[in-house]
């Protein structure tokens, strides 16, 4: 709740006019409690896990259109019945642990010092701390997915989430309630290390999720802006992961692929990308050989 009656009392107190973000977020927030604002997550959450997904189902269901092409594993195909399970699974998990979660953690955001108030952060400074926020959150992630696909790790929690040998959007969240918890902790390091004000806060949590079902969409997309993101991972990327299985010692990385490379857990990947290549290169290569042939 902002400590101002009147938006003349947040001029005053900040010495200069409100920007039309801030007088925006003045009327909006005024008379809320940081509270009621922080559980906001919840229904970011419920509508990211909800509609976010809903243009990849559409996808799916329509290959004949011609979206095969951009399918990572073309040999399997998931009807409407199926992914409604695995949206109500997830929605299940939302109830049962997701919401409770961020409505019980309300004290540790205060804790680490989450502003609601006025000034509202600059577009620069709320984008450098979600930058800082993925790169803390990519690493510690990481290693705890490392530690999930050991024997324990893997048998007790992990292998939920790779129920799904071939990923799709709605099986991003989708995964054991331990787990779940335990991946809350990456995700709130990075703001607890670089605290920001509730709005960044909101962003993150929202762009991670969004991020995390692109990853699982199962199409690799040609015009995906993210392909743009030095160092990014992507749906292809994380698809192979998946498609090992249990047994996969590749491609741990959430969000980016730095730390596959430097810790050599992306070999198996490259290896798998350069026979590829070589197989698409020779079918090429025959292919014009055939041509030149009928001619």
């Amino acid at each position: 709740m902002l400590p101002f009656n009147t938006i003349e009392e947040a001029t005053t107190f900040l010495g200069r006019n409100l920007t039309r973000a801030e007088t925006w977020w003045f009327n909006y927030s005024a008379k809320k409690s940081d509270y009621y604002l922080y559980c906001h997550n919840i229904l970011f959450l419920f509508l990211i896990f909800t509609l976010v997904p809903l243009p990849l189902v559409f996808v799916e269901l329509m290959r004949s259109l011609g979206f095969s092409k951009y399918k990572i594993q073309p040999k399997v195909s998931l009807t409407s019945s199926e992914m409604f399970r695995c949206y109500k699974d997830v929605m299940r998990m939302f109830v049962l642990v997701v919401g409770p979660l961020q409505l019980v953690s309300y004290p540790s955001t205060k804790m680490i010092g989450i502003q609601t108030g006025l000034p509202l952060p600059s577009i620069w400074e709320m984008l450098s701390q979600l930058v800082i926020y993925f790169m803390i959150e990519d690493y510690t992630n990481y290693w705890i997915h490392r530690f999930l696909h050991g024997r324990w790790g893997y048998e007790k929690i992990h292998r939920v989430h790779h129920e799904y040998t071939a990923p799709i959007g709605f099986a991003a969240p989708y995964a054991h309630w331990l787990e779940i918890l335990i991946l809350g902790i990456p995700s709130f390091l990075g703001p607890a290390i670089a605290p920001g004000h509730m709005i960044t806060f909101w962003l993150w949590i929202a762009l991670r999720q969004i991020e995390a079902i692109e990853t699982h969409s199962g199409y690799d997309f040609p015009w995906t802006p993210t392909r743009f993101i030095p160092f990014y991972g992507g749906a292809d990327y994380h698809d192979y992961h998946h498609y090992v299985g249990g047994q996969s010692q590749s491609n741990f990385a959430s969000v980016f692929t730095y730390c596959d490379y430097i810790y050599g857990t992306d070999k198996g990947y490259r290896y798998h990308k350069k026979v590829l290549r070589k197989l698409k290169e020779e079918s090429g290569t025959n292919g014009a050989t055939q041509e030149f042939k009928s001619e």
